[in-house]
């Protein structure tokens, strides 16, 4: 249940994060509110993931996986293509979550 949490934390933290251009500097009262309510519940979802899981590994996964997915998402949505090094350094990002799921001790399997 702790991966669900932490799955929905990520949902909810790519959805504040992806709200940020459309607050225009916090000046856009609705999308600034969206954006508040996401960082709230993705924060409370954390916590919940921090039940079973240490607070490095749910911070990693959390930082890194939603780093990936909204420059996913600005590529789409804002037309942001990321460069080649962009590309390469997200990998990097998602190589370092495999490889704290599958090999740290420090996560029940």
């Amino acid at each position: 249940m702790v991966y669900f949490y932490l799955a929905l934390a990520i949902v909810a933290e790519v959805a504040g994060t992806s709200l940020l251009k459309a607050t225009e500097e916090f000046s856009k009262l609705v999308p600034t509110t969206f954006l508040i309510i996401f960082y709230v519940v993705s924060f409370w979802l954390m916590t919940l993931a921090l039940r079973e899981l240490p607070l490095g590994v749910v911070y990693a996964v959390w930082s890194g996986l939603g780093i990936v997915l909204v420059a996913i998402i600005g590529a789409f949505v804002y037309k942001e293509i990321p460069d080649l090094a962009s590309i390469l350094g997200m990998g990097l990002i998602i190589s370092g979550v495999v490889v704290i799921h599958l090999f740290s001790k420090s996560i029940q399997h």
